[in-house]
């Protein structure tokens, strides 16, 4: 049986592998950190291209909010989530963005 942290990242591991999910296969993991404004966006949206991360940044049309998305092709490993996580807290929260989650595309 697979056991997963109580935490709110190990509460979905345990719902995508409910669901059926493929532990062994990569998986497009989808980040997203908050940004505050555009401007701001814009600048993580840089600085997470230069570290490495597939990233966008898009506004949501009802509530006008920015949200920059990081794509990740990666086993669901929990500490390697809660590591990626931590590496963009600590690259947008220069811009006052920070991690607001992840999750991924189900078929």
């Amino acid at each position: 049986m697979t056991v997963f942290p109580k935490d709110e990242d190990g509460q979905v591991l345990k719902m995508l592998y409910k669901q059926g999910v493929d532990f062994k296969e990569p998986q497009k993991v989808n980040f997203v950190v908050a940004v505050p404004d555009q401007k701001n966006g814009k600048a993580v949206l840089e600085t997470l291209r230069s570290d490495g991360f597939t990233s966008e940044l898009e506004q949501d049309e009802e509530t006008e909010e920015w949200t920059c998305y990081c794509f990740i092709t990666m086993l669901l490993n929990y500490e390697e989530i809660i590591d990626i996580q931590k590496r963009l807290d600590e690259l947008s929260k220069p811009y006052d963005g920070y991690t607001e989650g992840w999750g991924l595309m189900v078929n």
